[in-house]
């Protein structure tokens, strides 16, 4: 989509405003398909965690994706969606048995990462399909914040303790259907990550009924002008050749799964914003925008770079900005930034904010997340409307003290 489109639909619906272009996901989503095409049964499972809106997830389902999800409300929303139980993974952390039980009451296919709760589950419920995240301690990505395959990550069950895993599979004599591992965000070596797979293949040796074998995600995408990313074609070539010998090893065709949410959705996403103030300092020129870290956390969470660019004035003469929110914190989205010159009420966009965004959004300090828009087959199309102050209070009680305080001064 173009910048004047952004600029029609800002001038609609106002802003702050995430836009999503549908096509640049389809396309997504048809290369990574189209790179594994020699593997027999592949799925693509969606991590809907990086982008949850209901018409996203069903554009996912339009496109043949499957949904990877973290906690019981994704799956609700997964069916919601209509997808079928069957496509279904639930990869959870931290949460209690009953939300496991309660997940596998829906028939979708629950992948547990820690022996407690194999052991309970398998005991209660031993022939109900369960997958196994293991730990390969192995750092696919550079950022220890969003690498999660490393020895000290609380995610998944540590390939050390294997011989544990095993014992507590042949006494509870449960139904194990597949291995998953996630080593983590922004993969740029591939030779590790084929590492981490050579690791997932030895522990798949261990159990005999498996279905499928789940490789996770994090593949890179560029954030700026020439950035690295993940050489997924590569990937391809390698891992495709290397799961086929792998299925002839084990005796029969499993399938292959990933489960990406950045490299589908990341690039599709822009958000506008508008410059309410440009604020001169003895060493700096800020330009204050109409959000913060309520609405694009990434920045101040991550470290994470997204592109900015100046709608309004886009072959304007470039000058270094330090574009902020208004948040009542510091919340800087770029620092020293080379932007088309800005005056008040210019809008600004800012690039990739299709992942792990909106998603992260809140209301701190009582302020409305931004409406959501899908752009698809050359029309804008509302997904989510901006927020107003009756939602603010939605869900908040008023005490009857409080009540009858006020009604007594009146």
């Amino acid at each position: 989509m173009t910048n004047n489109e952004l600029l029609d639909i800002a001038s609609e619906l106002g802003n702050p405003l995430y836009v999503y272009d549908a096509a640049k996901i389809a396309s997504q989503y048809q290369r990574l398909t189209s790179t594994f095409s020699r593997i027999g049964d592949l799925r693509i499972n969606y991590a809907a965690k990086a982008l949850s809106n209901l018409s996203i997830l069903k554009l996912m389902r339009q496109l043949g994706s499957g949904l990877d999800t973290v906690s019981i409300q994704e799956v609700q929303l997964g069916l919601a969606a209509g997808f079928e139980p069957q496509a279904i993974i639930y990869t959870p952390n931290g949460v209690s048995l009953k939300e496991i039980e309660e997940v596998a009451k829906m028939e979708v296919q629950i992948n547990i990462d820690n022996l407690s709760l194999l052991e309970q589950f398998g005991t209660r419920h031993p022939k109900t399909p369960v997958c196994i995240r293991i730990n390969p301690h192995v750092m696919a990505g550079g950022n220890s914040n969003i690498s999660v395959g490393h020895i000290d990550s609380k995610f998944g069950i540590s390939i050390h303790q294997i011989p544990h895993l095993l014992r507590i599979v042949e006494n509870t004599a449960m139904n194990i259907n597949g291995i998953h591992m996630h080593t983590g965000s922004d993969i740029l070596d591939i030779d590790v990550f084929l590492h981490a797979a050579e690791i997932l293949f030895d522990t798949a040796k261990h159990f005999k009924n498996l279905e499928f074998l789940d490789f996770g995600s994090g593949f890179k995408v560029p954030y700026q002008q020439n950035d690295i990313e993940t050489n997924i074609e590569e990937l391809g070539e390698k891992l495709s050749k290397r799961f086929i010998d792998f299925c002839k090893e084990y005796g029969r065709d499993l399938q292959l799964i990933f489960e990406p949410g950045k490299f589908l959705v990341s690039q599709a996403g822009h958000f506008v914003t508008q410059v309410n103030v440009v604020k001169q300092t003895t060493s700096t020129v800020f330009a204050q925008v109409d959000s913060g870290f309520n609405h694009l956390i990434r920045p101040m969470l991550y470290g994470s770079y997204h592109h900015i660019e100046n709608l309004s004035n886009p072959k304007g003469k470039e000058r270094f900005y330090s574009v902020v929110g208004y948040i009542c914190e510091t919340d800087t989205f770029g620092s020293n930034r080379k932007i088309a010159e800005i005056t008040e009420g210019d809008l600004l966009v800012f690039r990739n904010c299709g992942a792990y965004c909106f998603s992260m959004a809140s209301n701190y300090n009582s302020r409305y997340r931004p409406a959501e828009v899908l752009w698809h087959e050359g029309k804008a199309h509302l997904i989510r409307k901006r927020e107003t102050f009756e939602d603010i209070l939605h869900n908040q009680v008023e005490m009857e003290y409080f009540k009858e305080s006020t009604e007594q001064k009146a």
